[in-house]
């Protein structure tokens, strides 16, 4: 069942910084670069590596994974650089009264 689940408060996350958030068994990272809230599936696709740990490249739109270095597109999920080849899943966000939902 697709559905619009609330994640957390819109004011909490500064840009450049990032959250995990867990729904069901999805582990989601929630991400906010140059005033834009993204949502992707929170572990890397080449080895299990939770990117929360790692950090937000603010100039090209990225997160880094913290284990071998791999940069994934925070809006399209695709990975930038080896060892990754397979893409994040990406959530549509929306900003409501505040707080982030996520369409899961």
């Amino acid at each position: 069942m697709i559905s619009w689940i609330k994640a957390c408060d819109a004011k909490t996350l500064n840009n450049g910084e990032m959250i995990d958030f867990d729904f069901e068994e999805k582990k989601i990272l929630i991400s906010k670069v140059n005033n834009k809230i993204f949502a992707t599936d929170r572990i890397c696709t080449h080895a299990y590596a939770d990117l929360s740990t790692g950090f937000v490249n603010e100039d090209e739109t990225t997160v880094t994974c913290p284990l071998h270095m791999s940069r994934f597109n925070l809006e399209t999920g695709m990975p930038e650089n080896l060892p990754a080849e397979v893409p994040l899943k990406t959530y549509k966000v929306e900003i409501r009264e505040g707080w982030v939902y996520i369409l899961i």
